[in-house]
């Protein structure tokens, strides 16, 4: 019934999706397997892409000629670029999404792909030979042969649902969960542990009073995700809204406490620090007397609505006492009540840079399996998966990124060497690039690097090419261009800003910071002509090197210097109990995660410098 194929992947999340497509696009045979074809791309919690750093993750999975980029922008219903009031590395595009659209288009773009078979089933097991993933075996007692495996299970790996004190199986609401892989897992050496996330209630939009909630727009001139042109920024917005708790409010949501699995003790795993429940804000933040609650449309033509912020696992009872106290929320109607669920991951240390199990060859995996949490974060590593299960059937280099490339590499680096026991939230805090990994310059940093692996058109290579040519033209041209000091000094006076002495360049002229290239227009007719026949992609790389060129240009020289010990290849053979400088710490840690670069090695957690340099030494002998 089934050919061999060259990848199978389990799950279709954003994680499978990407992986799906990635594989199939750089020419494997693949088969995705789901457990419910119209759930494929499902936006399980909020309907919503990107934020802070993941806005950036997601140019990056389009620069490298991914999908999640071009889905979000097909589905878009609002569109803002966050952090505009800081420096451009903490520029962060969000969109609210169309959930319906977003699985729609991810599906139908998965079936454009002749290279992918779509299954409908649960997968109960793999088939292992020889230490290395053959093939997966199925509910209905089917076995499937494969060349590689790409697991990106989500929440299903015998997931248990907790609304107050009622806990039963399930993956997500309304589906079952999946069983039998991680005992599997378990019994081959693999350790495991269990985390937990919730969503909150869904909520119907007509019986809520927007009028005294605050509204929240979409940018005035939205951009969008995607460097091609097959997409286009949203032309018509929805808004959102912001109301906020009140003392009430807590005081209901403390009568559910001792019924909640979360203080009862019912739920092991641990929750994301950075996302929790109201329960769990209203007890660890006693002394604020409200939190921010973001209203937020499900899609176009639906009233139905998510309410960002009281993600709870309380009694729905006292969840639906405790919103008719917010404001707007007085007639309140809920759809379905908000839950915890608690599944299996796999400490992501027992993986390499590849996402290639340590113990099972050409085993993948990628998304929350690994202890993450987030779309982005689960489709970055489901391209990096799908792209590496590919490329090791064909017997070719892997494809790897360094973490001054991406912010995909940094979220792969820190999960292979640092490990995680939380859901693993991306930031930017978390880059040591940032200046160098922007959310405007992705396709600069990364579209080669796609190209060359056969997953990125020519169309995007040909795109950034364009885009650089004329960054540099432009850069050049505004070092020599200069007007007469009087008008220079006019306009100088006339924005504010400090007159000058002698004839100045625009270069000079936009290093200020007051002072962007929209000023510039306004000097007279000639730099408004000159400035409104540049593309504002390149405008704005323009600008942002005027302003930012020696920071840049500093961050590169540190990321170059520290590279070379990145290549520094450690054999997974190593014995660091012959080192005996280093500390046993030291040699606990790199025995287990067995790093293949000594650039690894020094980002696990408890190596130190001096650990480091003696290893250095000893390598080189």
């Amino acid at each position: 019934m089934f050919k061999t194929y060259d990848v199978i992947v389990v799950g279709a999340g954003h994680a499978g999706c990407e992986a799906a497509h990635a594989a199939a696009t750089i020419g494997s045979s693949v088969l995705l397997i789901t457990m419910d074809m119209g759930r494929i791309g499902q936006m399980s919690c909020n309907p919503a892409m990107g934020g802070i750093a993941k806005g950036q993750i997601l140019r990056e999975i389009d620069a490298l000629g991914g999908m999640s980029g071009i889905v979000s922008d097909l589905t878009t219903i609002q569109f803002r670029m966050l952090n505009r009031s800081k420096g451009p590395a903490m520029w962060s595009p969000r969109t609210q999404n169309d959930r319906w659209k977003f699985t729609e288009e991810w599906r139908l773009a998965l079936e454009r792909n002749q290279n992918i078979d779509i299954w409908q089933e649960m997968v109960s097991s793999l088939i292992i030979k020889d230490g290395r993933a053959c093939g997966v075996k199925t509910g209905m007692g089917l076995d499937i042969n494969a060349k590689s495996v790409v697991l990106t299970n989500g929440t299903f790996l015998n997931g248990i649902i907790h609304i107050g004190e009622k806990q039963f199986s399930g993956g997500r609401t309304a589906e079952k969960a999946a069983t039998g892989i991680t005992e599997q897992l378990i019994s081959l050496g693999f350790e495991a542990g269990r985390m937990k996330t919730g969503t909150p209630p869904r909520i119907d939009g007509r019986s809520l009073n927007y009028a005294i909630m605050e509204e929240q727009k979409g940018d005035e001139n939205p951009d969008k995700f995607s460097y091609l042109p097959i997409t286009s920024p949203a032309t018509i917005q929805r808004s959102c809204h912001i109301t906020y708790t009140n003392e009430e409010v807590h005081d209901i949501l403390k009568t559910g406490f001792e019924k909640s699995p979360m203080y009862s003790g019912r739920i092991k795993g641990l929750g994301p620090r950075y996302c929790p429940s109201v329960e769990d804000k209203v007890s660890r933040f006693a002394d604020k007397d409200r939190h921010q609650i973001f209203v937020e449309p499900e899609g176009w033509n639906t009233v139905e609505v998510y309410v960002n912020g009281f993600s709870t696992s309380l009694p729905e009872d006292v969840q639906h006492r405790a919103l008719s106290k917010i404001q707007g929320f007085e007639n309140v109607k809920m759809f379905r009540p908000g839950y915890a669920i608690e599944y299996d991951y796999f400490p992501p240390t027992q993986l390499n840079a590849r996402l290639e199990t340590k113990l099972i060859k050409k085993l993948f995996f990628a998304g929350q399996i690994n202890g993450t949490t987030g779309y982005e974060e689960a489709a970055a590593q489901g391209l990096m998966a799908g792209i590496n299960a590919s490329l090791a059937v064909q017997e070719k280099e892997p494809f790897e990124l360094q973490r001054s490339d991406a912010y995909i590499a940094v979220l792969i680096d820190d999960l292979i060497n640092k490990g995680t026991d939380e859901p693993y939230r991306m930031f930017t805090s978390r880059a040591e690039y940032r200046i160098i990994l922007r959310q405007d310059n992705a396709d600069i940093r990364l579209t080669k690097k796609g190209h060359d692996v056969g997953l990125a058109s020519n169309e995007r290579l040909n795109l950034v090419n364009v885009k650089i040519q004329s960054s540099e033209k432009i850069l050049e041209e505004i070092k020599e261009m200069k007007m007469p000091l009087e008008l220079i000094n006019t306009f100088l006076r006339n924005s504010g800003n400090t007159e000058v002495r002698e004839k100045t360049s625009f270069y000079n002229l936009l290093k200020r910071p007051q002072i962007e290239i929209s000023n510039l227009k306004t000097i007279n007719e000639e730099t408004k002509r000159y400035f409104d026949t540049i593309n504002k992609d390149v405008l704005e790389q323009v600008e942002i090197h005027a302003k930012y060129d020696s920071y840049i240009e500093k961050e590169q020289k540190v990321a170059e210097s520290l590279k070379k010990i990145d290549f520094i290849k450690i054999s997974p053979e190593f014995d660091y109990r012959k080192v005996h400088a280093i500390s046993a710490e030291a040699k606990e840690k790199l025995t287990k995660i067995k790093p293949d670069t000594l650039g690894k090695a020094s980002r696990i957690s408890g190596i130190n410098p001096s650990d480091i340099s003696i290893l250095m030494i000893h390598l080189q002998k």
